[in-house]
């Protein structure tokens, strides 16, 4: 009995010995200056785009592959451009007030990846929660990652319904025979991503 229990033992450490290696995660700090984000909204009777600014954001790589992440934006810094002038200025403000995203109050916007599926070609399907207003809803989106020479480029393109974050004003979910005046609750974040390790 003793042999055969010093036999397994010795086959556990031999088999041990030759096992993989565990994966090993990488943080990747993403580059505010580099990185971009545009917003898209809709209206009835025309379109808006503007920018806003990442403060901070890191993503995370588990064995080459996305992981997890984690990102925060400065509501503060919306901008349209779409416009000029004391238009441009007049709906950069309202954007920022209590009627749209309450910047004041409410100055920080966070997405946190909290499952990621790999698809094909560096394609990833990922869910998180996104933050804005205080009011934290799941979301979920396609990315597409490219890495080179330590550095990783992440494209994305977040389809967001403001209606689950409290921005009311214009929308027909929560006023009814406004018309024209309607502005569509869903807008869309073309994002850019520039990390390095």
């Amino acid at each position: 009995m003793k042999k055969i229990i010093n036999t397994l033992i010795l086959a556990l450490l031999f088999s041990s010995s030759f096992a993989g290696k565990p994966a090993k995660t990488e943080t990747y700090i993403v580059n505010t200056t580099e990185s971009t984000i545009k917003w898209n909204a809709e209206k009835v009777t025309g379109t808006h785009f503007g920018m806003v600014t990442l403060t901070s954001g890191t993503l995370e790589m588990n064995d080459e592959k996305l992981d997890g992440g984690m990102f925060e934006v400065d509501m503060q810094s919306i901008t349209v451009e779409d416009l000029d002038g004391v238009w441009k200025t007049k709906l950069q403000n309202h954007l920022k007030s209590d009627d749209f995203f309450g910047a004041e109050t409410f100055p920080k916007a966070t997405l946190k990846i909290t499952d990621v599926k790999p698809l094909e070609d560096g394609k990833y399907k990922v869910g998180g929660i996104l933050t804005i207003k205080e009011k934290s809803n799941r979301i979920e989106f396609e990315t597409t990652i490219i890495e080179k020479d330590g550095s990783i480029t992440a494209t994305a393109d977040l389809e967001i319904d403001r209606s689950k974050y409290d921005v009311k004003y214009g929308s027909g979910s929560f006023f009814d025979d406004i018309g024209d005046k309607t502005i569509y609750d869903n807008f869309v974040l073309n994002v850019k991503l520039v990390a390095k390790n």
